[in-house]
């Protein structure tokens, strides 16, 4: 008969799992640099032999990555989500950016009903957190951690969806929104009037979702996307009408 005697699961089996469930879930991030080996291994109550086969696995498979007097680091895995010709047609084509913000729509609309009903509290908390730096960036005039803030937020938002497919679809997303691929979120808030309205809008997402009221959170996401489109939409006309008038006065200059 084909049966064979059942062993106990190495113990750097099970070392690999947890970290790839880590991984898997997002609370390992990529870039994130693990903890020491002494410390690992204490942790998770394991002799270090052990704990050196899991991660040689998991750098084998290109989960995790060694440093040289730096450490071990979970893998930039999000870089491969879109090839770097698809990035530059993005970045040069304004229907991305209306698909993007329509895409994101309907996913982060998602996210939010979702973290009001599987969002523990700990990841309310998180929501909570990074909206009240918000808050403080906010009243500084520099809008550039405001603007990185604003990136936060969404992620502690779609993070808490619990989700694993959702969230690291939308990491590789954010990683591209940051780069200004699909557009420059710091140009939003340039104007105060505009970083105004937004923290505003962030403030009704944030509302919701700590009140864990699905219908809400959903209908402040799609206003706050609305808005994002149709600022994006005059930011647009405003850079056209510059380039006439550019146009314009060269043609005059050279009359």
């Amino acid at each position: 008969m084909p049966f064979e005697p059942v062993t106990q699961e190495k113990l750097s089996i099970g070392i690999a799992r947890q970290i790839e469930d880590l991984i898997l879930r997002g609370i390992l991030r990529p870039g994130q640099r693990l903890p020491s080996e002494r410390e690992l291994s204490e942790r998770m109550n394991v002799s270090r032999p052990s704990l050196r086969e899991a991660l040689a696995d998991l750098q084998m498979r290109g989960l995790l990555t060694a440093k040289a007097g730096a450490g071990v680091f979970v893998a930039d895995v999000l870089g491969s989500a879109f090839a770097p010709s698809l990035v530059a047609l993005f970045a040069s084509h304004p229907v991305a950016l209306y698909d993007t913000i329509s895409f994101r729509r309907d996913m982060e609309g998602l996210a939010a009903e979702r973290a009001t009903r599987h969002g523990t509290d700990t990841d309310l908390a998180v929501i909570d957190t990074v909206f009240r730096k918000m808050e403080a960036a906010h009243r500084k005039p520099d809008p550039s951690e405001e603007a990185q803030l604003d990136a936060d937020f969404h992620l502690a938002v779609i993070e808490a969806s619990h989700n694993i497919i959702l969230l690291h679809m939308m990491r590789s997303m954010y990683d591209l929104l940051r780069q200004g691929v699909f557009y420059n979120r710091a140009i939003m808030f340039q104007q105060r009037l505009t970083r105004g309205d937004l923290l505003g809008q962030h403030r009704a997402i944030n509302v919701a979702i700590q009140a864990r009221d699905a219908v809400a959170a959903k209908a402040a996401i799609n206003a706050h996307m609305d808005y994002v489109e149709e600022a994006m939409q005059e930011q647009q006309k405003a850079d056209q009408n510059e380039g006439f008038a550019r146009k314009r006065l060269d043609i005059e200059n050279q009359r």
